[in-house]
């Protein structure tokens, strides 16, 4: 039949059973493409094909056999008013002609397809970043007819959607989907929404040789200076300094690729901050350890002897005087005899805190190598597997 006369009196205006029961809108999906997620920027951006079945009595006609139409003749039809939630920007493609198709079979269905590029918003929870596992949304929802006169369903549930199983990702695998029916509470009214959700495991072995193997290097790096004597000061100097600048420039980089404003503190972030933390504590030990080298030398140099004469002379005198002094009861001062109370309290203290300096104190500094050797790479070992522990599998 001609297309004049199936559209004589048709009014485009109108949706199908205009006033009476709502209009069910059955959609399929074929994911084409994801050719980017962005962290900085949330989102994802897909190639679609969405596919719309109704059916609209005003066009049936006698027969058994489905018409292939002119795209263009889109603009005759009421179509359904479907757009994405969350997209930031969306368009049609339009090489060579307007990517559109449109199929109308005998009893009224009518078959309309889409090819949509759009970027759709998702939010990303990046606290485990780059073992994390991010969920993400395609939905679709009728943005002016209601529930009243629209309903929207998949058309044969989780079957709607294909293409997404078979997606190569740079960074991620799709771990499952799964499709929903809900609906959009607003202050017009009650909408209609399908919902595509989607998990994305973020693949770890990327940024394993990346930063987690180079930043382990380094902290193995840092011990060889347990093993090189405490008098080679330019080379223990070196060795630690150039490891901890070499591990801030990967520190660095590794925040490089995400956006300043993300203030999550992430996995990667955290071991980072680990490694950084065992650099530093073998220069500081390097330090601590020729410090009290050096003090050590210096207590063992030899002082110079002064001589007792005075204090011989003195204490000659004091005999002299005690043997001439008339003991007497009456004139003896009791005051000059003792010792005032706060010289006391200071001499004390003062054996305090020389004996809590001495527990302090190394007496062997070439130990402080020897236990390095050890507690260095075993408290290394012991933070590394609660790091996985934690990170893998809570």
């Amino acid at each position: 039949p001609g297309f004049e006369n199936l559209t004589m009196g048709y009014n485009k205006y109108l949706r199908p059973y205009f006033g009476g029961e709502p209009v069910q809108i059955a959609m399929s999906l074929d994911i084409a493409s994801i050719s980017s997620i962005s962290e900085s920027d949330m989102d994802y951006t897909a190639t679609i094909y969405l596919r719309q079945r109704w059916t609209d009595p005003r066009l049936v006609f006698h027969g058994n056999k489905s018409f292939t139409l002119d795209a263009r003749l889109v603009e005759l039809l009421w179509v359904p008013d479907t757009y994405i939630v969350e997209s930031k920007r969306s368009f049609l493609h339009d090489v060579t002609v307007g990517n559109r198709l449109i199929r109308l079979f005998s009893n009224g269905t009518i078959l309309y397809a889409l090819r949509i590029t759009t970027t759709v918003a998702c939010n990303m929870d990046l606290s485990k970043y780059p073992m994390d596992t991010q969920t993400c949304r395609l939905q679709l929802e009728s943005w002016g007819y209601d529930e009243n006169d629209v309903i929207f369903t998949w058309l044969r549930g989780n079957d709607s959607v294909h293409g997404i199983e078979k997606l190569r990702l740079s960074q991620y695998t799709v771990e499952r989907y799964y499709t929903l029916v809900s609906k959009s509470q607003q202050e017009t009214g009650s909408y209609p929404r399908l919902i595509l959700q989607f998990e994305l495991r973020r693949n770890v072995l990327y940024f394993i040789l990346e930063t987690y193997v180079p930043s382990t290097l380094l902290v193995m790096l840092s011990w060889v200076s347990f093993w090189i004597t405490l008098d080679s000061v330019p080379a223990r100097t070196c060795i630690g300094v150039t490891t901890v600048l070499s591990m801030t420039t990967l520190m660095i980089g590794s925040r490089s690729s995400l956006s300043k404003t993300n203030c999550f503190i992430k996995a990667i972030d955290v071991y980072l901050g680990i490694c950084f933390s065992f650099i530093f504590g073998a220069l500081v030990e390097y330090a601590v350890a020729h410090y009290s080298s050096s003090q050590k030398c210096a207590a063992k140099a030899p002082q110079e002897v002064k001589p007792d004469l005075p204090y011989s002379i003195t204490n000659y005198k004091r005999k002299i005087s005690f043997t001439s002094i008339e003991i007497s009861t009456d004139n003896v001062n009791c005051s000059d005899l003792t010792v005032k109370t706060h010289e006391k309290i200071k001499r004390v203290l003062r054996n305090k805190m020389h004996r809590i300096i001495g527990y302090f104190t190394i007496q062997n500094p070439s130990n402080v190598d020897h236990y390095s050797k050890l507690l260095f790479p075993l408290f290394f070992m012991l933070v590394n597997v609660f790091y996985w522990a934690y990170y893998l599998y809570f």
